[in-house]
C-alpha cells in the first residue's frame, strides 16, 4: 500500500523568495458544547505564498478560519500574525487591524447599495471617510477590472450584478485593503469560469508582492492549480502538510478520510430486495424498504432537495428538519405535547382530547426508542439532544408515513444516541418504510445506506450502489470524481 506523504509543517514553499511566517497558528482548540471542532489545530503560512486547506465536512477548516477572522475565540491555542500574538482575536474588527481580509463563501453584500459603497465596506469610520473620492473611484474601479475584465458602473446598485460579479464585488472589498494575509473560504464557489481564472491570476501577483493567502476550495483542481502548498484537516486536527506535487488526489483523499484501504467494508446486514415506488420526484424513485443517503460538500444543493421531496411527499411523508430547535420544538411545550401536535385528533372522544390515550401512544415510542426522560408531562428542554430528536422522530412516526424524510438528524447528539438511531432505521426499513437521509458524516451512509446521491455545484453529480460504497468513494465524488472514474488498485 502506498505511504502516506510526509508532513512538512514550516517549510518554505516552492517559488517564494522567503520562509518567513505571515501567520502561525498553533494548538487551536475550539468546542461547540459536546461537539469539539477543532483539537490542537495548526497552521503556518509563509509571506508570498498561497496555502490552500483541504478537508471534509466537519474537519474544521471553516472554523480555524472563523478563529483567524476573529469571528469566533478560540478555547486554546495561539495565533501569530505579523508582530501580532495572541490567544485569541476578540473581533473582526481586530482581525482586519492585524492586517487579515476575510472572503467567506456567503456572497456579502448590500443589495441596495452602490458597487462603490459595497467595494469600500468596513473601511471607513462611522462618521469619517478616510480615503478620498477619488481615490476610493480609481481603486474600486482597477480592483474590478482585474477581477472581471471592464468594472460595472460604480455607482449601479450592486443587486442588479450577477451572482458571479457580486462575487467579485466581496472580494474586491477584502484587496483593496491591501492585506497581508487574504483569506479565501470556498470563495470561488460563486464565481464563473472566467471571474475565478482572473482571480488566480490577482492572486499571484499579490503573493509576489509578499501576501499570503490561505485558500479553501472543495475543487481539486483548483488545489492543484493555485496551492504552494496543502495542508489536510480531518476529525478537527491538522494530518499533514505537503508541497504541490507531492501528493496526488488518492493520497488526499487517504488523508482526509484517515483511511488505510481504499475500500471500507460496510457493516453487515441483510440485504432487501426494495418494494413498491413510494416517492418518485426529478427523476428519483424511492421505494419501500430503501435507505437512500444524500451526500456533499455544505451548500451544494442537498438541503434544498430534501426540502423539495418533502413537499413532494406531501401526506404520504415525514419530514425531520436540520434545526431541531428552531423547526420541530415546541420548547415551551412538555414532552407528551411535542408528541403528540400532529397526531391529537387520534386522542378525542366526542371532540375531546383524552390525555390518557396520548400517554398510552407515547408510552410505545418511549419503549421502541428508548427515549430517556424524567416525566411525560416536562417541558422538552430538560431532555437531551439526542432524547429530544428521538421525541421528533416519534412524533412523526406516528402519523404512519410511506416514506421519512431526514436532514441531518444525528447532527449534535451523542455517539449512543447515534447508535440507537442507526439501529431504529435498519428496523423502519426491514418493515418496509422508505428512508431518505441527508447526512453530512461519510461513515452513516456507508455503514447504512443503500445508495447515495452525491451533490456538486447544485445537482445530482453521481449516484453510488452498495456494492461500491466507501469513504474513499464518496469523498473522491465530492471532489469531482466518480466511481467508475476510480483508478484500479491491487
Amino acid at each position: 500500500m502506498m505511504q502516506a506523504p510526509a508532513r512538512r509543517e514550516g517549510a518554505a514553499p516552492t517559488g517564494t523568495a522567503s520562509g518567513t511566517v505571515a501567520l502561525r497558528a498553533s494548538g487551536v482548540a475550539k468546542s461547540f458544547g459536546a461537539t469539539r471542532a477543532l483539537r490542537s489545530a495548526s497552521l503556518e503560512l509563509a509571506v508570498g505564498e498561497v496555502h490552500a486547506i483541504v478537508g471534509e465536512n466537519g474537519s474544521g477548516k471553516s472554523t480555524l478560519v472563523k478563529i483567524i477572522a476573529g469571528v469566533q475565540r478560540p478555547d486554546a491555542g495561539m495565533l501569530e500574525i505579523g508582530a501580532v500574538r495572541t490567544g485569541a482575536l476578540r473581533s473582526p474588527a481586530q482581525s482586519m487591524r492585524a492586517g487579515v481580509a476575510t472572503v467567506f463563501q456567503e456572497v456579502l453584500v448590500v443589495e441596495a447599495r452602490s458597487v462603490l459603497e459595497n467595494v469600500w465596506l468596513g473601511t471607513d469610520g462611522l462618521f469619517v471617510t478616510k480615503t478620498p473620492e477619488a481615490e476610493r473611484r480609481r481603486r474600486a474601479s482597477a480592483m474590478l477590472e482585474e477581477l472581471l475584465g471592464v468594472a460595472p458602473s460604480l455607482d449601479a446598485p450592486v443587486e442588479g450584478l450577477s451572482l458571479s460579479d457580486r462575487q467579485a464585488c466581496g472580494i474586491a472589498r477584502a484587496l483593496v485593503r491591501d492585506p497581508r494575509v487574504l483569506i479565501l473560504d470556498e470563495a470561488t464557489s460563486a464565481l464563473d469560469v472566467a471571474t475565478r481564472d482572473r482571480l488566480f491570476a490577482v492572486l499571484k501577483r499579490r503573493a509576489a508582492d509578499g501576501c499570503g493567502v490561505i485558500f479553501i476550495s472543495h475543487r481539486m483542481d483548483e488545489i492543484s492549480e493555485i496551492g504552494d502548498r496543502i495542508t489536510v484537516m480531518r476529525s478537527g486536527e491538522t494530518v499533514a502538510t505537503v508541497g504541490r506535487g507531492e501528493a496526488s488526489v488518492d493520497d488526499l483523499v487517504r488523508l482526509m478520510t484517515g483511511a488505510d484501504e481504499l475500500t471500507a467494508h460496510a457493516a453487515d446486514r441483510v440485504v432487501r430486495e426494495p418494494g413498491e415506488v413510494v416517492l418518485a420526484v426529478d427523476g428519483l424513485e424511492v421505494r419501500a424498504g430503501e435507505l437512500v443517503g444524500l451526500a456533499g460538500l455544505e451548500g451544494h444543493g442537498q438541503d434544498r432537495f430534501i426540502k423539495g421531496l418533502a413537499a413532494a411527499a406531501g401526506a404520504r411523508g415525514a419530514y425531520v428538519p436540520r434545526e431541531r430547535r428552531a423547526e420541530s420544538l415546541f420548547e415551551s411545550k412538555s414532552i407528551v405535547e411535542n408528541f403528540a401536535l400532529p397526531t391529537y385528533e387520534r386522542d378525542t372522544a366526542g371532540g375531546v382530547i383524552q390525555p390518557g390515550r396520548t400517554r398510552r401512544r407515547f408510552a410505545g415510542y418511549v419503549e421502541r426508542l428508548g427515549i430517556r426522560l424524567g416525566r411525560p408531562q416536562d417541558v422538552i428542554t430538560t431532555l437531551s439532544g439526542g432524547n429530544q430528536q428521538k421525541v421528533v422522530m416519534a412524533r412523526w412516526l406516528a402519523t404512519d408515513p410511506r416514506v421519512l424524510l431526514l436532514n441531518d438528524p444525528t447532527r449534535g447528539i451523542d455517539l449512543g444516541a447515534k447508535r440507537d438511531l442507526y439501529a431504529l432505521l435498519l428496523e423502519l426499513a426491514a418493515g418496509g418504510l422508505a428512508v431518505v437521509m441527508l447526512s453530512t458524516e461519510v461513515d452513516e451512509h456507508v455503514e447504512l445506506m443503500d445508495r447515495v446521491l452525491v451533490f456538486r455545484e447544485g445537482q445530482v453529480f453521481c449516484e453510488i450502489e452498495r456494492d461500491v460504497l466507501s469513504r474513499h468513494a464518496l469523498v473522491s465524488a465530492f471532489f469531482g470524481r466518480r466511481p467508475e472514474e476510480e483508478p484500479a488498485h491491487a
